[in-house]
């Protein structure tokens, strides 16, 4: 009986290693509901928009009154991709507020995997952004 146990775990562990499925599971009634932007404030370019998309863009305002903004973004293939991104802020009059904390990111995303990325503005005078997405090389 222990065989006939452990030899159907080894063909269960084997089949189930061939493959590497992401399961994810969420809750139908969502308490958190974003606030979406549809806008054109993301800039991707044409490497990486062939791959990688943005699926959302959510803002909401810190307790202390920060713009923070998060992106969904999603891998329409099934390999890995590499990239970079950044948001640049910009204050009540358009006028772009260049900071210390305004860097790019190295980062990556699985095949067929979604990913959220965010940032927190510099100060409350940060009242607009843009998302720029690079494919690294």
């Amino acid at each position: 009986m222990k065989t006939k146990l452990a030899a159907l775990f080894l063909v269960a562990l084997t089949l189930g290693g061939c493959h590497n499925p992401i399961n994810s599971v969420e809750n139908a009634q969502k308490e958190g509901q974003r606030t979406m932007v549809s806008d054109q404030r993301v800039v991707t370019d044409t490497g990486l928009n062939k791959s990688v998309s943005v699926v959302g863009l959510n803002t909401a305002m810190t307790p202390g009154g920060v713009l923070k903004v998060q992106a969904e973004l999603l891998n329409r293939t099934k390999s890995l991709h590499r990239f970079s991104y950044r948001f640049e802020w910009f204050d009540m009059n358009g006028m772009q507020l260049t900071t210390v904390m305004t860097t790019t990111v190295a980062d990556q995303i699985e095949g067929g995997e979604s990913k959220f990325i965010s940032a927190v503005a510099p100060t409350p005078a940060c009242k607009d952004f843009r998302l720029k997405l690079y494919e690294a090389h």
